[in-house]
């Protein structure tokens, strides 16, 4: 199978990509990258430096839009990111896909410059020859390419830096940040949350009664995909996998090429989801145009596309399929788990099954009170079901809960005059999803969504330093008639 598709890492050729950043800095130098910093410098309420945006999470979402800002000529940005360098995100981590799922020719954190393109990147190491036979883009090729393009770009990301809380004022945002133990405040006029999957919410967890009375040591035989997993802790095990979307299946292989006994996993449905309704509505007049729609309108194509939900891509499924001791229970939801020492119960409405260990792929929510950060704002901020009729809310209560979002991915308070400041957070995740379709996570919208979120930024800096701007426009005065006889002293 790894002969169709190459793994998930091809060879690097450091000679080349130093040659080709050469060209692509040489590229962006013609397109006048970066210009010049344009918006006043700031104090803050304690007398500090402002900062004009603070962007957190240094993954795909938070480099590109940091790179957008800097093309705009906002400098005065930092990246944090709580992950080692190269663990931004899941491709390094909790991903275990040996490809991504998208077509390999498609763009985005190289913002329209044709030598920041992946293409690019995997032409200067193996040729225009290797690019026509790659199939898809390896897992550890396209993290390893996301470092190239901040590199190349000059995006710094602060990493080991992690956001402890956000408090939103009138004037800025006071942001407490934490590295290495030292605590820092900072003050910044954006706030951009770019945190990923889990950047709106939190992980999904069913409840399950046995987990409750189960000790830490007995709940470790129970694992979450998202968790820190290695083949060979599953060498000889009996496992079990609730859910079938694409993390399930290639939580499943990495079980079962770690040399599982047995991988049975567990559907709620009478078969798997057959069509990716996302990949539907991933052309330009989708992306651009669906925040301009109507709330009705948006919320009856979202909750389709939800609703329907995307099947895993083939080639996971295929690499179970190859394994004669993989099987899937459709129908069969788990009612309990309970787990002892030495193995795991699960329960469902069919009957009784015993595991040595099983995983969680159950993924993520959106549910604002269950994010650390934004739990003591969540009653002040606009969601969904505050714009929609009672009755849709209560037909999907997670699209529900989705925030509000504003033209630039900011939110709204939900009372007009309460939570001063709250329109400077930007939500530049999974949760913008029901505002402004999939432009903060998705590779096919992520330069659309980088755009327009820098673009807003733009907008709302220039409008609050008008005053300054203006006076410094009056002041200009480059006369640029000096060398003639027509200069008017």
């Amino acid at each position: 199978m790894a002969e169709i598709w190459q793994g998930v890492k091809s060879a690097r050729d450091e000679g080349a990509l130093a040659d080709l950043a050469a060209r692509a800095r040489h590229d962006l130098q013609m397109l006048n990258y970066p210009p010049a910093d344009w918006v006043p410098e700031g104090a803050a309420p304690d007398g500090s430096p402002m900062l004009d945006v603070l962007v957190v999470g240094g993954g795909m979402c938070g480099q590109t839009a940091a790179f957008a800002l800097q093309r705009e000529g906002v400098r005065k940005v930092r990246v944090i990111d709580r992950n080692a360098r190269g663990e931004e995100g899941p491709w390094g981590t909790y991903a275990r896909m040996e490809i991504l799922r998208s077509p390999k020719q498609l763009t985005g954190p190289d913002l329209g410059v044709p030598s920041l393109t992946f293409r690019a990147w995997y032409e200067a190491q193996h040729g225009a020859e290797g690019w026509a036979h790659l199939y898809k883009v390896g897992r550890i090729d396209w993290r390893d390419y996301l470092v190239w393009v901040r590199e190349t770009v000059g995006v710094e990301v602060e990493n080991g830096t992690a956001l402890l809380a956000a408090e939103p004022t009138a004037s800025g945002v006071r942001a407490t940040i934490e590295r290495a133990g030292v605590h820092e405040n900072v003050w910044t006029r954006k706030l951009v949350l770019a945190g990923g999957r889990d950047g709106a919410g939190a992980l999904r967890i069913p409840h399950f009664r046995g987990l409750d009375r189960a000790t830490a040591e007995e709940r470790a035989r129970v694992r979450h995909s998202t968790d820190g997993i290695e083949p060979e802790e599953f060498a000889g095990h009996r496992v079990g996998v609730l859910g079938a979307g694409a993390s399930a299946f290639d939580c499943a292989a990495t079980a079962l090429e770690g040399g599982a006994a047995e991988v049975t996993m567990f559907v709620r449905r009478p078969y798997l989801p057959q069509v990716n309704k996302s990949k539907g509505a991933s052309y330009p007049g989708f992306l651009r145009a669906f925040s301009n729609l109507s709330d009705g309108d948006r919320w009856r194509l979202q909750t389709y596309i939800f609703g329907e939900q995307a099947p895993p891509p083939h080639e996971s499924v295929l690499r179970c399929d190859v394994h004669p001791n993989f099987s899937i229970r459709f129908s069969e939801a788990w009612t309990d788990v309970t787990p002892s020492v030495d193995r795991v119960s699960v329960t469902t409405a069919k009957g009784h099954y015993d595991f040595d260990s099983v995983i969680l792929a159950t993924g993520f929510e959106v549910d604002l009170a269950k994010h650390p950060l934004l739990a003591p704002l969540a009653d002040e901020i606009l969601l969904w079901r505050d714009r929609i009729p009672v009755e849709l809310a209560a037909q999907d209560a997670e699209c529900a809960r989705h925030p509000y979002l504003g033209r630039g991915f900011e939110l709204i308070a939900r009372d007009a005059g309460r939570a001063p400041g709250l329109d400077r957070i930007h939500m530049f995740n999974v949760g913008a999803t029901m505002s402004h379709a999939a432009l903060a996570g998705d590779i096919p919208g992520l330069q659309i969504g980088a755009r327009r979120l820098a673009n807003a930024i733009v907008c709302d800096l220039f409008e609050e330093d008008l005053p300054a701007l203006e006076a410094q426009l009056r002041a200009h005065d480059e006369r640029e008639l000096a060398p003639t006889r027509y200069l008017v002293p």
